[in-house]
């Protein structure tokens, strides 16, 4: 799999993950879940920006 096919997945993952814990779960569960989710999402949106190491 490619660089930018894995941040894609894990875009996407952590976006249904964010979506979860915002309208299934509540209380402090679902604000766990909730932030673990945000918290990929930016995390791929920064890979987006970083340049590739490995450039071949």
């Amino acid at each position: 799999m490619e660089g930018t096919s894995l941040t894609w997945v894990v875009l996407i993952i952590g976006a249904i993950v964010a979506l979860a814990g915002w309208f299934l779960i509540g209380g402090l569960l679902g604000a766990g879940v909730l932030g673990f989710g945000v918290a990929a999402v930016i995390l791929s949106l920064l890979d987006f920006l970083r340049p590739t190491i490995n450039k071949q």
